[in-house]
């Protein structure tokens, strides 16, 4: 059939838009030889690429990692960068459109000057579909202002032990978040429509499957958890840690990323039962299964040789190979023509990876313009109102003794604490950079900025707590991402104990707000404290924070964890036989308004 359509065409069918887009996908996988099918199959870091060798090898991806972004880091030459990648593509053979790709995991986070969102434990505790769905919707058209296509979110891990460095990047500990919020982020993020085009990208659920639900002390690369191995029965895997993929497949999402983690023992970027069996035959997925950033080179095998075969043969389509895509190519031709690797496994990684170029709108419209730019949308007021609203109601209020909140705004305020004022350390890791980092890294407010905004031209901000009517004294965490999270301990720092010691030694109201990427623990500070807010990740609008402890708006965050009384519970979890936290999963008290 597609050999006559060849022969008697003058437009290919591929490039018509008038034919479906399997009919289209299936003209172009005709024509393409073994090496441009492999090139389609393999994602590259922008840092080690050039346009002209995306062209030469017939590259189908190219990727930012977390903090890799053109020198400027402004939006003009983000979009520049991605249209000089698509011309070069577009000059290939069959003049196939590239597909960027990026971790937009709470907001455009790569770009500085854009709206960063709570990261998503703090989504979790917010129980908001609807503020999901545009939180998803404004990340997508802030990274898609830029030129890019393709969104490595959003993460659905469901965490079962805070000890975990990517704990904030987990909905929660209950997949019934996972069922709540995951399909309104995808709407979000790809269009009512699926459109995966225009103001829109193309979503990932990530990382399949159970990767919340590693066990502590059997991390990789010397990280206790992290990467580590899920011990439990398929029966709990599947009732713990499918549901959000459930939710996500029938949601429509494009993609979907291989965990780092190995699954009884096995890593999952080589376990074929549960990427090719269940995923895509069980359930269906017919988008792109993608690795995880040089996902394979874990695989326990002889050589570099033998993870490629095995992990595309397990039924991994495009494969995140940064650094080493080369070889990576180089390695799979040579697969194919030995035997290895059959073509019908080929043929189908192209085929689901041009399914969604096709629906991206990719071949109508593969460059970048400067509307969304000259609209002003990145970082835009309106944006970040809604990012506002998103930290009001993802706040949990967990003591208020002596209804000490909320505040007045004619109060005499004093205010302190590791992350009171530091717009990096409340946007958490993947900000700007990979690992994020502490102090002025991007536009935004901090929780000081808020305070003393509300108190303006009515209460007083004290540099002395004994001054006082109250103290706020803002703890918390530094940045951190991925295994360099990981940690058994879970304190506050020092700097922070001793400012509430001096605070408490005043006698003054103290109202301590945390600002971490999971619970810290505090059993044996909380008698003294008169009032507690777990403030997550908030990210840029610190004001959010002052709406409510002022009571604007009242609290409405529930725990999307479990919070233990010490580290000898851990792991502690909602359906544990002998639960007994110090805050139970889905605690949250509200203030009493006028």
């Amino acid at each position: 059939m597609f050999s006559s359509l060849v022969q008697a065409e003058k437009i290919p069918v591929y490039k018509n838009p008038e034919f479906t887009v399997e009919e289209r996908v299936e003209d172009l996988l005709f024509r393409m030889s073994l090496e441009e099918k492999i090139g389609q199959m393999t994602q590259a870091e922008r840092g080690s690429i050039s346009p002209e060798y995306v062209r030469k090898f017939n590259i189908g991806s190219v990727l930012s990692g977390g903090g890799s972004s053109p020198y400027s880091n402004t939006a003009e030459a983000w979009l520049e960068m991605y249209n000089n990648y698509q011309t070069e593509a577009l000059k290939s053979r069959l003049e196939i459109p590239v597909i960027y790709g990026i971790d937009s995991v709470h907001g455009h986070n790569n770009l500085k000057g854009a709206t960063i969102f709570p990261h998503n434990i703090g989504l979790g505790a917010a129980r908001d579909p609807e503020l999901m769905r545009r939180v998803g919707e404004i990340t997508a058209k802030e990274t898609a202002a830029t030129g890019l296509d393709w969104n490595f979110a959003p993460c659905v891990a469901v965490v079962r032990d805070i000890r975990w460095g990517r704990t904030y990047e987990s909905f929660g500990e209950n997949p019934e978040l996972q069922r709540l919020l995951v399909a309104p982020y995808i709407q979000g993020i790809q269009g009512p429509e699926n459109e995966m085009g225009g103001n829109y990208l193309v979503a990932t659920a990530k990382h399949f499957i159970g990767d919340g639900g590693a066990k502590w002390g059997t991390g990789d690369a010397g990280y206790r958890i992290d990467r580590g191995d899920i011990t439990i029965s398929e029966e709990e895997l599947r009732c713990i840690h499918l549901p959000g993929y459930l939710e996500a497949i029938e949601a429509g999402v494009g993609s979907i990323m291989v965990a780092f983690n190995s699954y009884q023992g096995e890593k999952m970027h080589v376990n074929e039962y549960l990427i090719s069996d269940l995923l895509k035959k069980e359930l269906g997925f017919e988008g792109i299964v993608i690795s995880d950033w040089k996902g394979i080179h874990e695989i326990k095998a002889f050589d570099y040789y033998e993870k490629v075969v095995k992990a595309v043969n397990a039924g991994i389509d495009m494969f995140m190979e940064s650094d080493t895509w080369f070889d990576f190519i180089d390695n799979l031709k040579r697969a194919v023509e030995i035997g290895d690797v059959s073509e019908k496994r080929i043929d189908d990684a192209v085929r689901r990876i041009l399914r969604i170029k096709f629906k991206a709108g990719l071949f109508e419209e593969p460059y970048a313009s400067t509307n969304l730019i000259d609209e002003r949308v990145i970082g835009s007021v309106v944006h970040r109102e809604v990012a506002r609203e998103a930290v009001r109601k993802s706040l949990v209020l967990l003591k208020n003794k002596n209804r000490i909140l909320p505040l007045a705004k004619d109060s005499k305020i004093y205010v302190c604490g590791s992350n009171a004022d530091d717009i990096g350390k409340q946007c958490g890791g993947w900000t700007i950079t990979w690992q994020g980092k502490s102090g002025n890294i991007t536009e935004g407010n901090t929780i000081l900025e808020g305070i003393k905004l509300a108190v303006d031209g009515k209460g007083e901000r004290v540099s002395r707590p004994g001054d006082a009517d109250a103290a706020v004294i803002v703890v918390g965490e530094s940045p951190y991402a991925e295994g360099q999270g990981d940690n058994s301990r879970l304190q506050l720092s020092g700097a922070d104990i001793n400012e509430l010691k001096r605070v408490e030694e005043t006698g003054k109201p103290l109202v301590v707000i945390m600002v971490s990427g999971r619970p810290l623990m505090i059993d044996s500070y909380l008698d003294s404290w008169d009032a507690f807010v777990a403030a997550w990740l908030p990210g840029t609008e610190g004001e959010g924070v002052a709406d409510v402890i002022f009571g604007d708006y009242n609290f409405i965050g529930r725990l999307p964890v479990s919070w233990p009384v010490d580290t000898s519970q851990l792991p502690v979890n909602y359906d544990d036989q002998d639960y007994n936290p110090l805050f139970e999963y889905g605690f949250g008290l509200q203030m009493e308004l006028d």
